[in-house]
């Protein structure tokens, strides 16, 4: 049994049932026995759903497959398996799909094209649709029976805890919920960060407006994590919108209705990202990197996860060294516009470096305090410009080798 990570949370938020949303869990035994590893979401007529995925060029055929169930706007249920991603496969992989997917979607009445589909876990392996297609009675006979925290459960791969995040709040007099889950531990850098993540609202949103919604909460979100800089075949997130919740339906994105759902679904996204980086492969350390003063929010962007996916910064991290100048060494790599002379550096709000040098007066002792914490900030200003980003990763640690050494043994 995987220890908890360090950086966990206490526990599973008390998520509500989101009215016109179902769940349903199984177990295939396909790769893990003894747990469930089959998560079924199924939307009532009327729903409206979302989607970001992986900007992989090597994207896994469930992430084409349901990137088309999004664009369709007929998508109306997920079926995710854990522990083969069904990625680089090829035709057999795609085989595999339709092989589960028709009767699927036969056995709940809906069009195959509204049933989209996601797995996560090893690349390269086929996907054997017998496991899957087993439990279709079963997983769909439980539908409505099995709740957030057993559905987070079923998704985990090397996840050390469940994740999960609800928030309620009011939306024109009428009380909204959203609940989300996800998974993810390795392979984690954005665009996307190997994540998947389950959103669900009671909201009454129109499709296009709330794909426009999700695609800016995710970037601000799940596309400003890092763990190790590498990008999985097989990132997903989906948002299934019911309009259960009785107000006028929100169609324009840059309405004020649509700034309140969007806080509280950045909000809701932000404490999903960051689980996902505190559940980071060996991490003991939970890293903040906040980078302002540059030309562009975009560059700020890259000088930031240029510092985050530094094995030389995780690794001083790891071992509490106050060592600055591989901060320093990370900003001048990142290839966005920086000066030596207006750079200033700071960790736990202590200032280390300025006006191309050590801060003067500079001591060790306070940064190596910080250091010996979990949670550890870091604070760069390039001074050339208004651009700032924030973005959150993890410490690097013998840990991290030995889980991705022996990933398939």
């Amino acid at each position: 049994m995987t220890d908890i990570s360090p950086l966990a949370p206490a526990g599973f938020p008390d998520m509500p049932v989101i009215a016109g949303l179902s769940l349903a869990t199984a177990a295939t035994g396909m790769r893990y026995k003894g747990r469930d590893d089959l998560m079924l979401l199924l939307a009532e007529e009327g729903a409206v759903f979302a989607g970001c995925f992986t900007t992989s060029q090597t994207a896994s055929a469930p992430v084409h497959l349901s990137r088309r169930g999004i664009a369709s706007g007929q998508a109306r249920a997920v079926i995710t398996n854990a522990g083969n991603a069904n990625a680089f496969t090829g035709s057999r992989g795609e085989e595999a799909i339709h092989t589960y997917r028709t009767l699927f979607a036969d056995a709940l009445n809906i069009a195959p094209e509204s049933l989209l589909i996601a797995s996560t876990g090893v690349i390269g392996e086929v996907l054997q649709a017998d496991f899957i297609l087993k439990m279709k009675d079963e997983i769909i006979q439980k539908l409505g029976r099995c709740s957030w925290h057993q559905a987070a459960e079923a998704i985990r791969t090397t996840d050390t805890f469940a994740k999960g995040a609800t928030t309620r709040f009011a939306l024109a007099g009428t009380h909204i919920t959203i609940n989300g889950i996800a998974k993810g531990s390795g392979m984690i850098a954005p665009d996307m960060a190997t994540m998947l993540a389950y959103i669900g609202t009671d909201a009454s949103i129109r499709q296009d407006c709330l794909q426009i919604l999700l695609s800016r909460a995710t970037e601000k979100s799940f596309n400003a994590i890092t763990v190790d800089s590498d990008t999985s075949t097989s990132d997903s997130v989906y948002l299934a919108a019911t309009g259960q919740a009785k107000h006028t339906p929100i169609t324009d994105p840059d309405s004020t209705e649509a700034t309140v759902f969007y806080n509280a679904l950045l909000g809701l996204l932000t404490d999903l990202a960051r689980q996902i980086v505190r559940d980071g492969e060996g991490a003991s350390k939970f890293i903040t990197i906040t980078v302002t003063g540059a030309q562009s929010d975009k560059d700020a962007k890259k000088i930031a996860l240029s510092i985050g996916n530094s094995p030389l910064v995780k690794t001083a991290i790891a071992g509490e060294d106050a060592n600055w100048g591989r901060i320093v060494m990370a900003v001048g790599k990142s290839g966005a516009p920086a000066d030596r002379d207006t750079l200033q550096i700071k960790i736990g709000g202590y200032l280390v470096a300025e006006n191309g040098a050590a801060a003067k007066g500079y001591e060790e002792g306070p940064i190596a305090r910080h250091m010996q914490g979990q949670e550890i900030d870091i604070e760069v200003d390039i001074g050339l410009g208004d651009g700032m980003a924030t973005i959150w990763t993890c410490d690097l640690t013998h840990g991290y080798i030995s889980i991705n050494g022996d990933y398939r043994s």
